[in-house]
């Protein structure tokens, strides 16, 4: 199915002193980027524009994106990568990335849509990227990362910024849950909402009438112990991330991050020719191991074993018009620096009775809504019947849409199509608010 900000710093004397001041500004732990608005900088050893405003992507992102670290004032110190900055009093649009990615992840959404009028903000999220300045580990307080904080993560970032609402939250895989519930329990401040590979879910639901004597409804099948019993031993990948060892078996994968994130996202990938997603019947182990095993895995392996053996060929690496070496570099630093751990602890939630998200119990999301999924990812069908179910979650479902020729990672497969539709709700979701 997921932050750095810096204040402001003169660009005169970034271009003086070149990269190295910014990254040993970063390392000491200084507050600063630099913030100009100018849309071109000094070029790199290959004749390309060097983006000396961003922390990483320097290489990649066009200049008129800028990164900063801003204080949240709620305990966390969060990276943003933002645009449409220049001009005072834009509506916000908030964009949330899922995992394993980072604010990086909507390089291409940034400044279309504030050429559409926003001021974009796409936080590193909390556990992630710059916004984790040491590793996360798995014996760390995981309170911090419970659903109606990472609530509180977004509306502290968006009125640092000086935003008492915002028109447009957006989220992509973890982000998507993220971006529902704050649409959920904040509607005066999220005026829409956008979901993307995963389904609106809606909320939990306590049981009514209990004490009357009313019972509860029967507990799921345990379908953990069902899947481990197919002859194909197989195991979910929910239970598998919010293990102990998860994060080890990534950062520490014998064939390093680098391979393993390449591997991980072709097999999301529209590339990936076996995402043909289609309806499952139920929530049982026969019909869940008809999932790739990036989603229901052999009993007897990790993440780094699932993924090596789906590395792709140095054609196909060659051939990917989505994800460059660039690119794949940018991620490849920040997980070797960081860990997953971050962003694992979203899936211990998932797993865990103690989540806050009771609090929202019954309730639907109100404001405008818009679900966009690929039509070649299994992220849209693996609950089954949540992707038909949306109607119930969502009171003003302004549209639904499968993107061709894409996978998991839709944004960056193709992004000139998903800026469209975004583009158009923006402008649809304000007429209704």
């Amino acid at each position: 199915m997921l932050v750095d900000h810096a204040n402001i710093m003169r660009r005169r004397v970034l271009q003086g002193l070149g990269a190295t001041l910014l990254h040993s500004a970063i390392a000491g732990g200084v507050v600063a980027a630099p913030l100009s608005g100018d849309r071109q900088d000094a070029e790199g050893s290959a004749g390309k524009p060097i983006n000396r405003a961003v922390e990483y992507g320097q290489q990649t992102l066009p200049s008129g994106i800028r990164s900063r670290r801003i204080d949240n004032n709620c305990g966390l110190t969060m990276h943003i990568l933002e645009a449409g900055f220049e001009l005072p009093r834009r509506p916000c649009a908030v964009l949330l990335h899922g995992f394993p990615e980072l604010a990086y992840s909507w390089r291409h959404q940034l400044l279309p849509l504030s050429d559409a009028g926003f001021h974009v903000i796409a936080p590193d999220v909390r556990g992630y990227g710059r916004s984790a300045s040491t590793p996360v580990g798995f014996e760390d307080d995981l309170v911090p990362y419970s659903p109606l904080n990472r609530v509180a993560d977004v509306i502290g970032l968006t009125r640092a910024l000086g935003h008492q609402t915002v028109a447009a939250v957006v989220g992509h895989d973890w982000g998507a849950p993220i971006a529902q519930w704050c649409a959920m329990a904040r509607p005066d401040i999220f005026q829409s909402v956008v979901s993307m590979s995963n389904p609106f879910y809606g909320s939990s639901v306590l049981p009514l009438r209990t004490a009357d004597g009313v019972r509860a409804a029967a507990p799921a099948v345990d379908v953990a112990k069902d899947l481990a019993a197919l002859p194909r031993p197989r195991k979910h990948y929910v239970d598998y991330y919010a293990s102990r060892e998860a994060n080890a078996n990534m950062w520490h994968a014998p064939q390093g991050v680098h391979d393993l994130l390449r591997a991980w996202y072709y097999f999301k990938s529209a590339e990936w020719k076996g995402n043909n997603p289609f309806p499952l019947k139920s929530w049982s182990a026969a019909e869940l191991a008809k999932l790739p095993t990036y989603y229901v895995m052999d009993l007897d392996k990790g993440v780094a074993e699932t993924m090596a053996l789906e590395m792709p060929l140095k054609a196909q690496i060659a051939a990917s018009h989505w994800m460059t070496e660039q690119d794949l570099e940018v991620y490849t630093s920040e997980y070797m620096r960081t860990g997953f751990q971050g962003g694992l602890n979203s899936y211990r939630f998932l797993t865990s009775e103690d989540s806050d998200e009771l609090v929202l119990s019954g309730r639907k999301i109100d404001v405008p809504a818009c679900y966009i999924g690929g039509a070649n990812d299994w992220g849209v069908r693996q609950t089954p019947g949540a992707f038909e179910g949306m109607h119930e979650a969502c009171t003003r479902l302004l549209g639904v849409h499968l993107v061709a020729h894409a996978g998991h990672s839709l944004a960056e497969e193709q992004p000139e199509e998903v800026n469209r539709l975004l583009i158009g709700f923006f402008k649809d979701a304000r007429k209704w608010s």
